[in-house]
């Protein structure tokens, strides 16, 4: 005997509209074109290929801490609570802005009281050259912006 039984009109109905729903929702991101909008707009930090001989561009942030030392700031949940995704996404407003960055130092604060704590940030660009599709030399770092943690 068989327990298969056969789908209704009704979860014909909501099956459909519940794709139609889903496309929209990916149709209206991919036009958009924001991260914000994950999972239904495009993840577009992955959706690009560089050419054999072009640059690649890598968003970082280098902390000092209250310890002295230098550290680049680990960027994801874990570490200072924000994504390196963001950051990349909101550069131009973090350099037009750079107290942004404060949140940064009180999220690493935040999440790890019993470490040092930031001092300053930059936010770093840094460019990697390729020729022949293959890298030609060290990464050079570009200061985009400094703040002195509160």
């Amino acid at each position: 005997m068989s327990t298969e039984r056969l789908l209704g009109r009704r979860g014909r109905v909501v099956r459909v509209a519940i794709s139609v729903i889903g496309i929209v929702l990916l149709v209206n991101g991919s036009v958009r074109g924001s991260d914000d909008l994950w999972p239904f707009g495009p993840m577009s930090q992955y959706s690009m290929v560089v050419a054999d001989n072009e640059s690649i561009l890598f968003t970082r942030i280098s902390a000092v801490t209250d310890a002295g030392t230098t550290v680049d700031v680990p960027l994801n949940i874990e570490g200072a609570g924000v994504a390196r995704a963001e950051i990349e996404a909101r550069a131009g407003e973090i350099v037009k802005d750079p107290s942004l960055l404060q949140q940064v130092a009180d999220g690493w604060k935040r999440k790890h009281p019993d470490k040092p704590k930031y001092v300053s940030l930059e936010l770093i660009q840094d460019t990697t050259t390729l020729v022949g599709g293959r890298v030609s030399g060290p990464p050079v770092p570009r200061v985009l912006t400094t703040w002195k943690v509160r």
